[in-house]
């Protein structure tokens, strides 16, 4: 039991550590200051190894390293980076803990992507004025042509890339025994997930063309 708790404090440190790294070294911008960063797509697959709690934990640890290294948002950027991880990572988390099965990640996944949706639109409502320094309607006026369709992008990235990583990175953990049990065969599903993830993947990759104005 003691060895498990070792393994699995070192593996949500590793796992904290790579969240951060991505974080400083992949900053995509979208739309006015909103950027994609794919911390959250490590997040997740770290709730799914280990349970919602550690998605909280290493939000909480990235928002705040982030703000007081390479954040130009303040305490409003940490508070909006934590709502948004937590709403998507610990949803999908939660629900894949009920149900250990591909099924059960893709349900997971688009239950926490409408979970930060609908979160992300209350919150830039009642916050983003107060780092814009703009009125509360010129904010509402853009959740829907800005707001909504960035965090249905950010959640779609996320989502196609926890698809397509998840199995392989599960596999080189168990090889060095960070996570229980013996490495196991791709499933008679695998490639048609990787076609979906593909599918999304490319799907969200034109959408961000669009935002930017080269398509």
């Amino acid at each position: 039991m003691k060895n498990t708790n070792v393994k699995r404090m070192v593996l949500l440190a590793m796992l904290a550590a790579v969240s951060y790294v991505l974080v400083y070294a992949i900053r995509i911008p979208v739309v006015m200051f909103l950027k994609y960063e794919p911390k959250d797509v490590v997040i997740t697959i770290a709730g799914f190894l280990i349970g919602p709690m550690a998605s909280f934990l290493i939000s909480l640890v990235v928002s705040l390293l982030e703000m007081v290294t390479i954040s130009d948002t303040g305490w409003i950027g940490a508070v909006m980076n934590l709502l948004s991880s937590c709403a998507f990572a610990c949803v999908a988390a939660a629900v894949y803990k009920r149900r250990h099965t591909m099924g059960g990640a893709i349900a997971g996944l688009a239950l926490g992507s409408a979970a930060m949706i609908g979160t992300m639109l209350l919150w830039n409502y009642l916050i983003t004025p107060l780092y814009m320094g703009v009125d509360r309607g010129q904010v509402a006026a853009m959740l829907v042509p800005v707001f909504l369709p960035f965090n249905a992008l950010k959640a779609g990235l996320n989502s196609a890339f926890i698809l397509a990583l998840y199995k392989p990175l599960v596999t080189a953990l168990r090889r060095t025994g960070l996570v229980e049990g013996a490495a196991k065969r791709a499933g008679s599903g695998k490639a048609g997930v990787y076609l979906f993830a593909g599918a999304l993947l490319i799907s969200c990759v034109l959408l961000l063309l669009v935002f930017q104005g080269k398509l």
